[in-house]
């Protein structure tokens, strides 16, 4: 009895299946009357189901149909047995829709055909108005008064804003870049020409410099760039693209007839049309893409193919070789694609392991350097005589103070500006000549919720267990302020070191690799103390630069040693006591000198990459942790005053 039971189970399944890959074949027939064979078969072929069209499996002819009924070639779902029954449904009522509107249209073209007939002179009538229209032109009444409209807008203009009028338009008018702009133009100004991608934080010129570089290029007899060679500039935040081809403005696409149409001439043979891209545009000169990091993943490996080949090729599955109506400028871009030779220049604000690795291979790199408090001053007084103002000097130094970014220290200048322009008229005085006071700058800097950039965080004082380590941002430097307290063990030899797990797990590394290091610099162990280190503000580190900071305020808790409150030190803790080199050199000393740091430690490995730094701040490279010691306790006790 049970084998009976089982065997028409099976029946029965069989049974499910054959009417399932029945209809799917009856709707298979009715998609090849309603397109036609052929058209039917160009789709599939266009949308990648042929092969699912032929499966034995009943998902994957599914998933064909389902492509084929939707339009959509990236329908990928694996069907199961309990989903066959709903997915055939939904389907059979879509073909049934379009069924129905292919009737209603061939209807509708028998009823037009019929009118066509019946009012044959009326028609001639309206071709003959036609060709009287062309040859009179295709304007009217209402057309050209449309047109008379748009050039009265083109007559009205606001004049340029004052960000534009402030803007740098020549190389020297860059501040505080100098390194960076010879590198740029050296690697730009050559017979071999490179790419480039250009970091730093924000504001700081890398835009400005890219607009520039090919200018002065220009004038290089020995670079290949021509007197009209071309310079085009995209945003990569705002370029998006489809996958499926459909549109790409970076690298261009092709208007097929069938998705997009074409123009007439074209979409009347059904001739595919290639749409060129900003790469072609670019050929022969400079693409620059502002926001690099931003631009989609996929496209980036696109790109970089073109970069590679020098040229961009295009694809279509109406596009016939041999039609005798394809236009030659057409065939030829089908055949040998389309000529994209020119020099990238990336502009970004991420950091370069967020960039990706392919691009960043190929092209050449150049940091931007953060702006001091001098260069802020010169760019704030460099604007205010382009805008022709009265300006005190001592409001640059308060400009510099909000911001390390020039192109808003020159906002805030044109808002000041605006705002003294406004006090003036308001009180009748004469508009000839504009003095912005210290009032004035205030009122702008409060209405923006401004707060002071530098948090002097030095002091000439010595304090036990406090010392400041240097991290870095967003290509900004910043002090890390560590601190720590030991008391005698609660319970003999059973001290515990406690630390803030929001510094992150590389940070707590730092702290046991500190205390081995303690161990082996004394003798002495930590578990006969309670020990608790804190990164005073609760941020997350990522790197292990802090563990030599981390290890000067354990020893200086431990010991009761008073450490200098204008040092700040940066570098890798070895358990052999070792001082590693680090990154973000140029960075952390920035941010150490805006803290007001008078001395700032870095391992001896990294003093090349802050040879050419001029912050007005002593940097000491130091090996060992003895080295260390030796130079920080160097000073006379006289001199320390603990705080």
């Amino acid at each position: 009895m049970f084998v009976e039971s089982k065997n028409q189970g099976l029946d029965h399944l069989e049974f499910d299946e054959n009417s399932i890959n029945h209809k799917i074949s009856v709707m298979f027939d009715l998609l090849s009357e309603l397109h036609g064979s052929e058209q039917l078969v160009l789709k599939a072929g266009k949308l990648n189901a042929l092969d699912l069209m032929d499966s034995n499996k009943i998902s994957e002819r599914l998933t064909a149909l389902a492509r084929l009924v939707y339009d959509d070639p990236t329908i990928n779902k694996e069907y199961t047995e309990s989903e066959f029954d709903a997915v055939v449904n939904d389907l059979e009522n879509n073909i049934a829709y379009m069924l129905a509107k292919h009737a209603v249209e061939k209807e509708l073209e028998a009823k037009v055909a019929a009118l066509m007939q019946e009012r044959h002179q009326e028609y001639l009538q309206e071709i003959q108005a036609e060709v009287i229209k062309q040859e009179l032109g295709a304007d009217n009444a209402q057309t050209l008064k449309k047109y008379a409209e748009l050039e009265m807008l083109e007559a009205k203009q606001l004049s340029a804003s004052a960000v534009d009028l402030m803007r740098p338009s020549d190389l020297s008018q860059i501040v505080g870049q100098k390194n960076a702009l010879t590198a740029l133009l050296s690697k730009l100004s050559s017979p071999f020409p490179q790419h480039i991608i250009i970091y730093g934080p924000p504001g700081v010129g890398k835009t400005t410099a890219a607009r520039l570089a090919l200018d002065y290029a220009k004038t290089r007899p020995y670079t290949p760039f021509e007197e009209d060679a071309p310079f085009v500039e995209v945003d990569g935040t705002t370029l998006r693209w489809d996958p499926r081809e459909i549109t790409n403005p970076l690298l261009g696409s092709v208007h097929d007839p069938i998705y997009q149409g074409a123009r007439r001439d074209l979409a009347d043979g059904a001739i595919p049309e290639p749409k060129l891209g900003l790469v072609t545009k670019a050929h022969g000169g400079v693409l620059f893409i502002d926001e690099i990091g931003e631009l989609d993943p996929l496209l980036q490996n696109k790109l970089l193919k073109v970069l590679e080949d020098k040229r961009v090729m295009f694809d279509s599955a109406y596009f016939d070789p041999d039609d005798p109506r394809v236009p030659k400028w057409i065939k030829k871009l089908f055949t040998d694609g389309a000529p994209a030779d020119f020099i990238l220049i990336g502009a970004t604000t991420r950091d370069p392991t967020e960039i990706n690795p392919a691009l960043r291979s190929r092209c050449a790199e150049i940091f931007f350097e953060p702006l001091s408090e001098k260069d802020i001053e010169d760019i704030v007084a460099a604007a205010a005589q382009r805008l022709d103002i009265n300006l005190d000097p001592q409001l640059c130094k308060m400009i510099a103070q909000y911001t390390i970014e020039g192109r808003q220290a020159v906002r805030l200048l044109a808002d000041a500006y605006s705002a003294a322009l406004f006090r003036g008229y308001e009180a009748g005085s004469s508009m000839t000549e504009v003095t912005i006071t210290k009032e004035d700058l205030m009122a702008v800097i409060n209405g923006a919720r401004l707060m002071p950039m530098n948090y002097i965080k030095a002091s000439s004082k010595f304090e036990v267990g406090r010392t400041f380590g240097l991290g870095v941002s967003g290509f900004l430097g910043s002090v890390l302020e560590i601190e720590a307290v030991a008391f005698p063990a609660a319970q003999a030899d059973k001290g515990i070191v406690r630390f803030n797990d929001t510094a992150g797990s590389m940070a707590k590394d730092s702290v046991f690799n500190a205390a081995s290091v303690f161990r082996l610099l004394t003798g002495e162990e930590l578990n006969s103390y309670d020990l608790h280190v804190n990164i005073i503000g609760g941020g997350n580190i990522d790197g292990p630069s802090a563990g030599t900071a981390i290890l000067l305020a354990i020893y200086s808790a431990v010991k009761q040693v008073p450490l200098p409150q204008d040092v700040a030190i940066t570098g890798e803790i070895s358990l052999q006591g070792k001082i590693k080199p680090v990154g973000g050199i140029p960075e952390k000393i920035y941010g150490a000198k805006r803290a007001g740091m008078r001395r700032v430690f870095i391992p001896a490995d990294n003093l090349d990459a802050a040879a050419n730094i001029d912050y007005g701040i002593e940097i000491v490279g130091v090996a060992d942790v003895e080295e260390l010691l030796e130079q920080l306790f160097s000073h006379t006790a006289s001199e320390r005053e603990v705080g």
